[in-house]
Formats: structure tokens, C-alpha cells, sequence
């Protein structure tokens, strides 16, 4: 039986650098993917919630990034939207003066479950206050991910021409 940090480092490797270095292979320069995954997690910690693939595949389409590779970074951060979504909400609420939002994190995953419409609408009012803190999180964190991701790529670029010179 196969042990939970094989079966992690597996799926790593098929899930995440396989399909990285294959971008690479086929031309894809470490700037563009480096852009392409810094705007895939911060799109997809964004706090509203269902919204990150379709607006990273949109935002990736205007601006020319790797559609692949942006959608992978934004699903491998997806435990740090449900993470950072009340964090978002937090600070938003405390920037703006909205008041406390009603619900505790357990009341507010019970109200989507239970009364998913009615709870959406009672968290609209919070909701923009937590776009509004996400997007300047995302206008500093994107530029800081990318300038790190980029030296990474070129490393690994390297090391993939010195490993198959003819390729």
C-alpha cells in the first residue's frame, strides 16, 4: 500500500510539474508562466466564492497568459481561498466599519447548506468590502509571486536543456 506522502509527491509530479515543464519544453518562457501562476493564486484566493476559474480562464484570455498554467496555480491554492475568505471579510469589515457579520464561521456554513440564497444575500454587504481588500492584496502579492516563481522556472529550464541537449 502506497503511503500518503507518495501518493502526494505523485500527484505533485503528474498534477503540477509534469505539465509545468511540458509548458516549458513547447516554448513557454519562465517570465510568462511565472505571470500566468502568480495571477492563477491570487485570482483564485479571491473572496468570491465559485468565481475563480472562470474569472482566472477570462483574466488569463485578455491578457495572453498560459490558460494551463494559471489554472493550475489557481486550483492548488483553492484550500487558501476557503482559508482566507474569512480573512478577507475580517479585514474588510474592520477597514470599512461594516459591523461584525452576524453569522460565526459554523452558522454561515450551515446557512449555505441549508439556505444558500438567503445567506448569499446577507453576505453581499460584507462581500465587496472583502474584493476591495483582495484586490490590493492581489496588486502586491502577483508582481511578489511572479519575481520568485521566475528565477525557479529559468533554474529548472536550464536543467532541462542540460538533462536532454538535443531537445
Amino acid at each position: 500500500m502506497q503511503s500518503i506522502s507518495t501518493s502526494v509527491s505523485g500527484f505533485a509530479r503528474d498534477r503540477i510539474l509534469t505539465p509545468l515543464t511540458n509548458l516549458l519544453k513547447t516554448g513557454a518562457t519562465p517570465q510568462s508562466l511565472a505571470w500566468s501562476l502568480a495571477i492563477g493564486c491570487v485570482i483564485g484566493v479571491n473572496p468570491l466564492l465559485g468565481s475563480t476559474t472562470v474569472v482566472c480562464l477570462v483574466v488569463a484570455f485578455v491578457f495572453r497568459l498560459n490558460l494551463i498554467a494559471s489554472q493550475i496555480a489557481n486550483h492548488i491554492v483553492y484550500p487558501l481561498e476557503l482559508a482566507l475568505f474569512y480573512v478577507f471579510i475580517r479585514i474588510g469589515d474592520r477597514i470599512f466599519h461594516t459591523g461584525k457579520m452576524p453569522l460565526d464561521r459554523h452558522e454561515m456554513l450551515r446557512g449555505v447548506r441549508m439556505h444558500p440564497w438567503e445567506t448569499t444575500k446577507l453576505l453581499w454587504s460584507w462581500e465587496w468590502h472583502a474584493l476591495i481588500v483582495w484586490a490590493v492584496f492581489a496588486v502586491v502579492a502577483a508582481p511578489l509571486i511572479a519575481l520568485a516563481l521566475t528565477p525557479l522556472l529559468k533554474r529548472a529550464l536550464v536543467r532541462m536543456h542540460r538533462a536532454d541537449p538535443q531537445g
